[in-house]
């Protein structure tokens, strides 16, 4: 027999590289899940880990090994401080993504670092991690993992949508959970922020000072990606070599680049989540820029706009995370086929006790 209630710890560090995000979390199942976030944080990267992550992807196999120890044991430094600050003493499990650097499920392939037995050791808690390796080897994308999660907490919403370093969305379509990513959002975003000496475009005031580039916009939107069927995911290897290249070949502005981008997505976005009269849930870093929601809101008139409170936003994918940790310990499904193309559902991660 199962429990019904677990208490668990959800961590998640993505690729707009924003930082740690830990939350402390409460799910009861009585016919249907429930939850609450009790205690929450995000731990900023230094300088030194953020240089480390963003070139990470250009490392040789020896040096990728050496970090995934380096960054297994900060991550568990990170936990233990969370865990020795909060008070935490009723734990069933620290549920971590780790930190995607390799994302390339085309050639079987995903590497998440920070997922080593070791980091067991270190917090001394049953770990669930590794969410996104099984997926790939049975022939899925590896993400987008999210949706089970949209599909059993937040089922009232005729979209999810998360805006963080890629745009995803998760939706019923036929009686199945359908899920992708859509577009880049703050791996973009931040970087011409960045040039600008800024960590971010707050509320997108400076991308709101540009102009639209027509030719720069056509030809992002015409890139293959959107093309594409799904199920499909993105990763720093898409806007390294097809955003950033094709964002070069234009000599124009910084706001300019931000402005036009900032189109390109919520045109992306608006293409998908096309249903009249819907009801978009909005989470993830994105939401802050309002300049970006007011434009998606210009291409989608009759939908309902539902942006939570500003734990959920912040902490969704860590609560989504430390549910698929629940359902792992529980040895149910937690990753959907129809969502990652692979060859069956099935439930993702493993487990160090």
């Amino acid at each position: 027999m199962f429990k019904e209630n677990y208490n668990v710890i959800g961590v998640m560090s993505g690729t707009s590289l924003d930082g740690v995000d830990l939350a402390y979390i409460k799910f009861n199942y009585s016919g249907h899940w429930t939850f609450e976030i009790f205690q929450s944080e995000t731990i900023s990267y230094s300088e030194k880990w953020l240089n480390k992550l963003k070139n990470a992807i250009h490392f040789n196999k020896t040096a990728l090994e050496e970090l995934n120890v380096a960054y297994t044991q900060l991550l568990a430094t990170i936990i233990s401080d969370f865990i020795s600050k909060n008070n935490l003493t009723e734990i069933d499990a620290v549920c971590s993504h780790g930190h995607t650097i390799l994302h390339q499920p085309q050639n079987g392939f995903t590497l998440q670092i920070g997922n080593l037995p070791l980091i067991r050791v270190l917090v001394n808690q049953t770990i669930v991690c590794d969410f996104r390796v099984q997926d790939v080897q049975l022939g899925g994308q590896g993400a987008p993992l999210v949706p089970i999660g949209d599909e059993l907490l937040f089922s009232e919403y005729d979209y999810c949508l998360n805006l963080g370093g890629f745009s995803n969305v998760s939706f019923n379509e036929n009686g199945n959970r359908i899920a992708f990513d859509i577009s880049p959002v703050n791996t973009v975003l931040n970087f011409y922020a960045n040039e600008l000496g800024l960590p971010y475009d707050t509320a997108g005031n400076l991308a709101k000072l540009g102009n639209v580039k027509r030719d720069l916009l056509q030809k992002l939107n015409d890139l293959d990606f959107y093309k594409a069927p799904y199920p499909k995911s993105l990763g720093m290897e898409f806007v390294n070599t097809e955003i950033f290249p094709l964002m070069n070949t234009f000599s124009i502005d910084t706001i300019d680049k931000l402005c036009t981008f900032v189109e390109h997505i919520a045109i992306q976005i608006a293409k998908i989540c096309s249903k009249p009269y819907a009801k978009l849930f909005i989470t993830g870093g994105g939401v802050y820029n309002q300049f970006l929601i007011d434009r998606l809101c210009n291409y989608l008139p009759t939908t309902k706009v539902v942006i939570p409170e500003d734990t959920t936003i912040q902490f969704k994918e860590a609560l989504i995370f430390a549910f698929l940790g629940v359902l792992k310990l529980r040895n149910e499904i937690n990753v959907l086929s129809s969502v990652t193309g692979a060859s069956k559902n099935h439930s993702s991660g493993v487990v160090f006790y």
